[in-house]
């Protein structure tokens, strides 16, 4: 590798890098969004009625600016930005390829639909306790997880979006509250522990904690220190901060606790940042030490899924069912990082990409079932088909979807996932795989029939209590991607192929980190 010359020149290089080029921006203009306009409102926190005024808008831009960025990237390929002048691996990079952009943009639809939902819940007393700008920065915190191009500043990102989360987990101060956020903040900060303990055995190793840099080292075999060791590491924090099994208690315990819209995010969010590090730290940086650890993630992955599946048979309250449905869809993604192929890890990505819209609209359908209803308990609900037609055929459409069943959005990564078992042999993780669709299709087919289709016990006409367009608008718009991504899934299957391939074989990322000429590309 470069000598003691070759450093100073590196060095000279760095300190006399060219101007950043406009279109760079956009890697960094999310995290930049998010931050400053979490700051405005916190600067307003004596005029909470002008919060939603603001924060619908900057995520509406946001979405805009993710969309840009998907374009840039998916037209141009990775783009790096490096702050304060300083090149990689020198420098704080942020560089970000087709997987964190795509994920970045499903991430700001997801947090805008929660943003318009939120119009009808949060009502004076959870914006006096800052749900918006908490909100703004948790997407700045996952914004920056996914575009970070330094395992360090992931681990910073992290930061900023738990203690975020914690904030909205909070909300109001109930009891229940409490009791979920304690619960919530332990197991989280056992991982985040672990994830800082990693971090610093990655820098004994490699002696950097850019991402580019450790994944041409790693490649070049230019380390012998203790890299399975690492690995399990990075298994075990990220799996506690995805609710793998065994680590994923926390998960069923905490998230229905706080109010339906942050329920909804945190389903969206959280546990999928989980996923997308460990796919970025072990496919991408450790490729080998992932191939070794093969038979202990396909054990984890069917684990989790069964784990979340059965939970949410023996669910009589909607909203903890869904958290273990959560897990369960956790245990899917893990199956294509199990895997390892391209296929694989093309599933996965696009499995990611359908939970996060998936379970926040789940979550929101929850809210507005016990608003129709009067609570979340399958024991009490009930004549919801006729209190409200449309809302029931809504319904049903994600029920369908969760279930991985055509012509909805959940079937096509299911179908490339079992192909990609079958490719390799695997066919227990594919059995495992179809039997755990099999056991959704009856836990959702039970709440539709209790809550839905089971006379309430109110008997006589019942009255039609209108849906608000707080709830509708963003209830349709997730399922309208759900239906579109089913129907015509090929353009959505091409993007996560080119992820995939790009983290088997990383040369563009690489180059965009360190291209051929010096400076930024």
């Amino acid at each position: 590798m470069a000598g003691p010359a070759d450093t100073a020149v590196d060095l000279s290089a760095a300190l006399v890098a060219a101007p950043v080029p406009l279109g760079h921006w956009l890697v960094i203009l999310p995290v930049a969004l998010c931050i400053s306009l979490g700051a405005i409102l916190l600067m307003l926190r004596n005029r909470t009625e002008w919060h939603a005024w603001i924060a619908i808008p900057g995520l509406l831009l946001l979405v805009l600016v993710d969309a840009a960025l998907l374009y840039r990237v998916a037209s141009d390929g990775p783009v790096t930005m490096v702050m304060g002048r300083w090149l990689p691996p020198f420098g704080i990079a942020f560089s970000v390829d087709l997987l964190g952009a795509i994920m970045a943009l499903t991430a700001a639809i997801v947090a805008l639909a929660g943003g318009i939902y939120s119009l009808g819940e949060i009502v004076t007393s959870g914006r006096r306790y800052g749900f918006f700008p908490f909100l703004l920065l948790l997407l700045a915190g996952v914004s920056g997880a996914f575009l970070t191009g330094d395992v360090f500043n992931l681990y910073v990102w992290f930061e900023v979006l738990l203690i975020s989360s914690f904030g909205l987990l909070i909300l109001g101060s109930e009891r229940e509250q409490i009791d979920g956020a304690l619960k919530y903040a332990v197991l989280n900060l056992i991982a985040t522990t672990l994830f800082l303990v990693s971090v610093g055995y990655l820098y004994a190793i490699f002696g950097t904690l850019n991402m580019a840099d450790i994944a041409m080292k790693a490649r070049a075999g230019d380390s012998s220190g203790p890299l399975m060791t690492l690995a399990g590491l990075f298994l075990l924090a990220f799996g506690m901060k995805a609710a793998a099994f065994p680590v994923n208690f926390w998960l069923p315990a905490s998230y229905h606790t706080p109010r339906i819209t942050v329920s909804a995010l945190f389903a969206g969010l959280l546990t999928k940042v989980g996923v997308y590090a460990l796919i970025r730290v072990l496919v991408m940086l450790l490729p080998v030490e992932r191939a070794e650890l093969g038979p202990v993630i396909t054990v984890v992955a069917i684990a989790t899924m069964l784990a979340g599946v059965l939970g949410a048979l023996g669910e009589n309250d909607i909203r903890r069912m869904l958290g273990y449905m959560v897990i369960s869809g956790i245990g899917t993604m893990l199956a294509g990082v199990a895997l390892g192929s391209a296929d694989g890890l093309s599933g996965t990505i696009f499995y990611a990409l359908h939970s996060m819209v998936l379970m926040t609209a789940l979550y929101l359908l929850a809210g507005q079932a016990a608003r129709l209803g009067g609570g979340f308990s399958l024991t009490s609900l009930g004549g919801l088909y006729r209190r409200s037609g449309w809302f029931a055929g809504l319904s049903l459409v994600l029920f369908f979807a969760v279930s991985g069943l055509p012509p909805f959005s959940g079937f096509w990564p299911k179908v490339v996932l079992v192909k990609a078992a079958l490719a390799t042999g695997a066919w227990w993780l594919a059995a495992a795989i179809l039997l755990v669709g099999f056991l959704t299709t009856i836990a959702f087919g039970r709440v539709f029939l209790l809550a839905y289709w089971r006379p309430g016990s109110e008997g006589g006409a019942v009255a039609v209590e209108p849906i608000r367009w707080q709830a509708g608008l963003p209830l349709l718009a997730l399922a309208a991607l759900v239906v579109g991504f089913g129907l015509f899934p090929e353009r959505l299957l091409h993007l996560t192929q080119r992820a995939a391939a790009d983290l088997e074989e990383p040369s563009a990322y690489l180059h965009s980190v360190f291209p051929a000429a010096g400076g930024v590309q």
